[in-house]
């Protein structure tokens, strides 16, 4: 019998670092437990977020394994298994079966960009048929995959597929999801994958989200969580009071930063804008708190000085005005987050 995901916040775990590269085990059961105690409903090891297509197969299958085996006091693991290759996926859903997890989610399959008809029929169906037992949870995000599973398709599985209970919504689509939710049913579930319309898309009865899947709740798991909650529970004031303390790190998940180069070839003052994309930014304020993160893989490296000054001014701005944000990260890895904002040095050291 496959397993329903838990409403609320499922933080999509980081992989942490050494500056050699490899994995930081002692860093990752720390973030385990400060997931843990800040009461999330689960966290999403091994996902786009955690670095995935720049893991080797071993260290995918280590992570998750890792995670399953650690002591997370009820937290529910929906483990990262996608991939542009449906062999790969399926030998990674099979890994996860073995280590006794109970879900596993699938992003769209990247660059080779299959259409939906082919995501149903050579991806998500065939997983799906193989594992029974196992959840199924589709991701959706074009930006990053050049390719979409429709919410047509998408009802097709459901149908067929008792497993495939819910999808990650990262579209940024509002009427997609309302369609995708018109053509499943009021239990099939819908997580939001964007930090930013999370509140909306649990509060537009169109849609009804039940959670997110979220970059946010590495830093904030608690707040993020409570946002969640207080929807679920019907209190939607104390949500949006929430949503509005956590609306400058929603804004640092994805970081445009202009930048003038000065070089012979190019005209005097040219200006181009970067786009620094998850996690580069989320793992840049980890760092810059005081959290075992470290370095991304190449080929993603360092942000801009001006993208790692929006960064830490976000930082700086939840922290003068709400506090209690980011209080945890201070009590649990025991660092001084006032002092590490104002150390200049510091930041200039996660730049180029």
């Amino acid at each position: 019998m496959s397993a329903r995901i838990p409403k609320g916040a499922l933080t999509a775990l980081i992989t942490p670092f050494n500056e050699n590269g490899s994995v930081n085990w002692f860093g990752f059961k720390a973030l385990l437990r400060f997931q843990a105690s800040q009461k999330v409903a689960g966290i999403v090891p091994v996902g786009t977020t955690g670095e995935s297509p720049t893991l080797t197969e071993g260290e995918h299958e280590d992570v998750v394994s890792f995670v399953l085996r650690h002591e997370l006091k009820g937290l529910f693991v929906l483990a990262g298994c996608g991939s542009n290759c449906t062999a790969e996926a399926m030998h990674y859903v099979g890994k996860v079966a073995a280590e006794g997890g109970k879900a596993v989610l699938l992003v769209d399959p990247y660059y080779n960009g299959p259409s939906s008809l082919e995501l149903r029929s050579e991806y998500y169906g065939p997983i799906a048929e193989a594992f029974p037992d196992i959840t199924i949870v589709p991701y959706i995000i074009p930006g990053r995959t050049g390719c979409k599973l429709l919410p047509e398709d998408l009802a097709i599985l459901r149908g067929e597929y008792p497993n495939i209970l819910a999808v990650k919504e990262a579209t940024g689509d509002l009427e997609n999801m309302a369609r995708t939710r018109k053509l499943t049913s009021p239990e099939f579930q819908i997580f939001s994958g964007d930090d930013d319309k999370t509140f909306s898309m649990m509060t537009m009865p169109t849609i009804g989200a039940c959670g997110v899947i979220s970059v946010v709740s590495n830093i904030a798991p608690f707040e993020v969580e409570r946002m969640c909650l207080a929807v679920i529970q019907g209190d939607v004031a104390q949500a949006e009071i929430i949503r509005d303390k956590l609306a400058p790190l929603f804004k640092i998940v994805t970081v445009l930063a202009d930048r003038e180069i000065s070089d012979f070839w190019l005209p005097q003052g040219t200006v181009i804008s970067d786009k620094f994309r998850n996690p580069l930014p989320i793992k840049t304020a980890m760092n810059g708190l005081g959290m075992p993160a470290g370095p991304c893989r190449q080929p993603l490296g360092k942000m801009s000085a001006a993208g790692t000054q929006k960064v830490r001014q976000a930082l700086q701005t939840v922290w003068d005005s709400s506090p209690d944000v980011l209080m945890p990260v201070q009590e649990f890895f025991g660092v001084d987050i006032a002092d590490r904002l104002k150390n200049d040095s510091l930041w200039a050291g996660l730049s180029y």
